[in-house]
Formats: structure tokens, C-alpha cells, sequence
């Protein structure tokens, strides 16, 4: 039996690629074992090639590799497209009357699957399901879990469509069962774990919600849509507003209007979308408003490839907006970093009175991996805004009081006594519009340099992997962590170590310059094309890293990618 195995299922856009592959997921997940799963797929309604990938192992995963084991194609195109991503003794499952092929070939396992559909289901619709029972046969999971993950995706859909499915599937699962012999891809099962199944953006979502957020807005924009869908779908139980903005520059200002009355607030968009937010990023820093913003990363420039990933904001988000005003700057690598420094963002932005800003991307935003449940005393919601009770014995309230920190009293307007002035001008600290040259000295000072000063002393430390005995060291931020983690553990016959940044501003100088102290083999591991990582480095700590390997093609790093390009690394 195999200890991990590869899935892929390709087909034309609209065909339920992803259908499938949630079921896979949830199959697996069930079996009691580790995922890892992520979906491509075309910026397009039909047409064009979509397939959803899926990790499979005894053991915790935490990237993708580069070639599949099974590859179930649902249409003639996806054959050719990747026929060269077969692993060794793969096979591919396949309807050649459908498709109308009469080359057999070897590593065809050929099935009627279009014909089955119509037969139990009556319509080729149904060829998901088809298609999810012979995967599971193959794979050697019990037709028990089939039925009970479909009657669980299927639920609202009626009893009728219920059946029809579990028809389906069996017919694909007895199927495979007796034509398909070789038993080289079925999987032990485990007992399963009580654990979350969850991508980045859902975690992120979970995050949002756990840190109170109360009010989201946001224009959709891919691959941050699904932060706002899945507070949406929460949002009664928790009491959440949601407002899909006419676009994102009304998204940032109304957050800031919430943000200034003591409601925790964010938005989320892409590149583009924060291009616009960027004016509105600005009036936060002088507002000193807490908001929390979300840049999910996808290509550039302009609209690039809508769906797919890449990491080439990092310079844009530290520095975007005119002018100079502290913020802080995440960029989670993991599921959990995605929720829990959620809950940090907020409590940060409120504690500082600044912007706060998470970076991630279109990879970690839609990757599916089975996780531990939240350790919810590590994720504790910490207001520092004036409370209600305390906000009676309020006297002569200045919104923007000069103080030794720089971090004024704030409180919910409606709860105090005194008028509140706010404006986007230089201001008092009254809040009324100046341009008296000192005073104007004294607020840049409150709001940069004191704040930056404060927010340094609680940076994220780095985290670093095997870095005592490593004499190579890989350097990334975001999602790069799962790739890095799991090639310093594969390639044995070197001493590799990695350390991964999930805060880039302000940057971790000191404690970076610690880790990396002795190490002159240095690699950035980032999916853009300019090294942006390894001239912020240089940059904050006079560090040179003269070795990156860039990903920019849209797709995400792999096990097998990068364990190739540290090969061709010469020193």
C-alpha cells in the first residue's frame, strides 16, 4: 500500500471538477487521512482546462507535487494537457466511446462513465458521481463513506438528487471494484480525526469573526470573494453586517466610518482592488482609524491571470498610500497563521490605532488541508477602546490627545459627552484643521514614529526549521512555508533548513539578523520575478542573498519544483 498518493480531475470548465473534488477531500478526511488539495481553474465560465488536485497521505501534508498517480479526465482535452504530469506507473480514467478514442493504451483504465451517468442518474450530470465511486474503489476506501459524504454535499438538494448520486457513485465504485484488479493506489484507513478541514480564506474568515469583527465590506474581487462569503454565511449567528460595496473605494471608506465609532472592521480585495484602496489607506492613517484590510495576491499588473497565484504585492502593500503613518503588515503561510493572525490584526489595529493589513495569496486563500482545532486561548480578543462604563466619567475628550506613546483615547462617539472633530487635513488635537508647521511636526511624530517605535517591540518572530545543522537555508514569506517545510525534510542527503516570515512590516531586523547570523548559503524562495523578499532583506538588515528561486508563471511552488531548483543552486 502506498504511503501518499496523488488525484487529479481535470475537465472543461463548468464540467464540477471541484464537485469532485470536495467529495474527494471529505472522502479522505473520513478515511482518517492527511490532504492536501487545491483547485486550478481558467478566469472563464466554459471553456478552457480546470482540474482540481488532491494530496493524499498517511502522513500531515503541506504542498502539492508536481506529478499525479491517477488522473481522471473528463473530457477528451484534459488527456493531452496532462498526459506529461503522470507519474511512473499512473494511470488514466478515461470514456473512450465518449471521447472517441480507439488507441488503447496502456495506462488507460477505460469506463463508460458518460453512459453510466445517463443510465442511473438520467443525465450526464451525474458523471461526477460516477466518477467520485470509481476514485474511491481505486483508492480502497469503503462505499459506506462514499454515500454518507454525498448525502452530506447533497443535503439541500432534495431525496431525489440524494439518490440519483448514491446510485451513481455505486455504479462507478462496483465498477472499478471488479475491473480494476491492481490494488497498487488503495490507502490504509485510519480511525478519523477530530480535526478541521479548511482553506486559508475560510480559516481567515473563522479569525475575522473570532476577533469580533461586526462590520465587513467589500467588492468581490478573486481570490479574496470567499473571506466575504463565509462571514456572510455566518453572519447572523454572529451578529456580523456584510456589505458588498459598489467597489473598493466605497469598501475602505465605509470600514473606516465603522472603524471610527469603535466597531471592529475590515475589508479584503486583490491587487487592483487595494490600487483603488489606496487613497482610503491614507485617511485610516490619519484618521487613526483601526481597520483591518485584506490584500489577497494574485498576478499582475492590471488584470493578469484573475485565478492564479503570486506573491508580487510585497513591496506595494509595505508602501502603498501617500504620506508616512505606522502599520503592520502580515503575510500568513498556513491555515492556522491565517486564523490566527486574524484575530492579532485587529486587536493590533485597535491597540495602535493604525491600519493593519494581511497579506495573502491565491494559493493559500484556496488550498484545502486537514488541521487541529483552534486553540482559542492563544486567540483572545483584546479591546483597548474606552469601555462604556468608563465612558461616562469622560471629561473633555480629545480624540487625538499628544501623549508620551503617541496612542490617544478612543472611544465610542455615542458614549461620551464631548463632540468629536475629525478631518482628513492636518489636524489638532482637537481634531480641528491646522497648518501651523509645529504642530504639524508633533502628529507626524505621534502617528510614525512613536507608533512604529511601540509596534517594533511586539513583531512576529520568524520562524525557523532545522537551522542548527543547516548549511543551506531557504527564505520565503506567505504560502511558500508548505513547500520549503517539506523539501528541507525530503532532501536528506543535504543540511537544509528553512525560515519563514509571517510579518513583513514592521520588518523582524533584529531577530532576522540573529537567525541568519553564520549563514552565507542563503536562497528566497518567492513567487515573483523581482526577489522582493531579498531586497527587503538587504534593504532592513544588510543581508545580500545572492540566490532566488522565482516562481511567476501564476502557479504555485511544489515539493518536486523547488527540490529540482535547489539542485541547480550552485554556490
Amino acid at each position: 500500500m502506498p504511503e501518499e498518493i496523488t488525484i487529479k480531475i481535470a475537465g472543461e470548465a463548468g464540467q464540477g471538477t471541484q464537485t469532485i473534488g470536495e467529495a474527494m477531500y471529505k472522502l479522505y478526511k473520513k478515511a482518517g487521512l492527511n490532504i492536501f488539495a487545491n483547485v486550478d481553474f481558467m478566469s472563464r465560465i466554459r471553456g478552457g482546462n480546470n482540474f482540481f488536485q488532491i494530496r493524499v497521505s498517511e502522513e500531515p501534508v503541506f504542498t502539492l507535487r508536481k506529478l499525479s498517480d491517477i488522473t481522471i479526465a473528463l473530457d477528451k482535452a484534459s488527456l493531452e494537457i496532462h498526459k506529461k504530469g503522470m507519474a511512473k506507473d499512473g494511470i488514466f480514467i478515461i470514456d473512450s466511446k465518449n471521447f472517441g478514442i480507439t488507441d488503447k493504451d496502456e495506462t488507460f483504465f477505460d469506463v463508460p462513465f458518460y453512459d453510466m451517468a445517463k443510465k442511473t442518474g438520467g443525465s450526464e450530470l451525474f458523471v461526477n458521481s460516477v466518477a467520485f465511486g470509481i476514485l474511491a474503489s481505486i483508492t480502497g476506501v469503503k462505499l459506506d463513506y462514499v454515500s454518507g459524504v454525498l448525502k452530506y454535499i447533497f443535503a439541500d438538494k432534495g431525496e431525489e438528487i440524494i439518490k440519483k448520486n448514491l446510485e451513481s457513485a455505486k455504479a462507478g465504485y462496483d465498477l472499478a471494484f471488479e475491473n480494476f484488479k491492481d490494488r497498487r493506489f488503495a490507502m490504509r484507513e485510519f480511525k478519523e480525526k477530530k480535526e478541521l478541514l479548511l482553506n486559508g480564506n475560510y480559516a481567515m474568515a473563522l479569525g475575522i469573526i473570532r476577533a469580533g469583527c461586526k462590520f465587513y465590506s467589500a467588492y468581490p474581487m478573486s481570490p479574496s470573494t470567499s473571506i466575504m462569503e463565509n462571514i456572510a454565511y455566518f453572519s447572523k449567528a454572529f451578529n456580523v453586517v456584510v456589505e458588498q460595496a459598489e467597489d473598493e473605494i466605497a469598501a475602505i471608506n465605509m470600514v473606516i466610518g465603522a472603524a471610527c465609532t469603535g466597531v471592529r472592521s475590515m475589508c479584503a480585495t486583490s491587487g487592483g482592488g487595494f490600487a483603488l484602496m489606496a487613497e482610503g489607506l491614507s485617511l485610516a492613517g490619519m484618521f487613526e482609524a483601526p481597520v483591518v484590510v485584506g490584500v489577497a495576491q494574485r498576478p499582475g499588473p492590471a488584470t493578469g491571470f484573475p485565478t492564479r497565484t503570486e506573491q508580487a504585492e510585497l513591496n506595494f502593500v509595505i508602501h502603498a498610500g501617500h504620506g508616512e503613518f505606522a502599520r503592520i503588515v502580515y503575510a500568513p503561510g498556513t491555515v492556522e497563521q491565517a486564523f490566527y493572525l486574524a484575530v492579532k490584526a485587529f486587536n493590533m489595529a485597535e491597540k495602535f490605532q493604525i491600519p493593519v493589513l494581511i497579506m495573502t495569496d491565491q494559493h493559500l486563500a484556496d488550498s484545502f488541508r486537514n488541521v487541529e482545532f483552534f486553540d482559542l486561548t492563544k486567540a483572545k480578543v483584546e479591546r483597548s477602546i474606552i469601555s462604556k462604563r468608563d465612558s461616562e466619567n469622560v471629561e473633555n475628550y480629545i480624540r487625538y490627545k499628544q501623549t508620551d506613546s503617541g496612542i490617544s483615547p478612543m472611544a465610542v462617539p455615542s458614549w461620551i459627552k464631548d463632540c468629536i472633530w475629525m478631518d482628513s487635513d492636518e489636524h489638532t488635537q482637537e481634531g480641528h484643521i491646522t497648518e501651523d508647521a509645529d504642530i504639524r511636526v508633533k502628529m507626524v511624530e505621534k502617528r510614525f514614529y512613536k507608533k512604529m517605535a511601540l509596534i517594533s517591540k511586539e513583531i512576529e518572530a520568524p520562524f525557523s526549521y532545522k537551522l542548527e545543522v543547516a548549511e543551506i537555508v531557504l527564505i520565503g514569506f506567505g504560502s511558500t512555508y508548505g513547500a520549503m517545510k517539506e523539501a528541507c525534510d525530503y532532501l536528506t542527503d543535504k543540511k537544509i533548513g528553512f525560515v519563514h516570515l509571517c510579518q513583513v512590516w514592521p520588518f523582524p531586523t533584529d531577530a532576522l539578523a540573529a537567525i541568519l547570523k553564520g549563514k552565507d548559503k542563503i536562497i528566497s524562495v518567492e513567487n515573483n520575478a523581482g526577489a522582493q523578499l531579498a531586497s527587503l532583506i538587504r534593504k532592513e538588515t544588510g543581508i545580500e542573498i545572492k540566490k532566488s528561486i522565482l516562481k511567476f508563471d501564476g502557479r504555485p511552488f511544489d515539493l518536486d519544483f523547488l527540490v529540482e531548483r535547489i539542485g541547480e543552486v550552485n554556490f
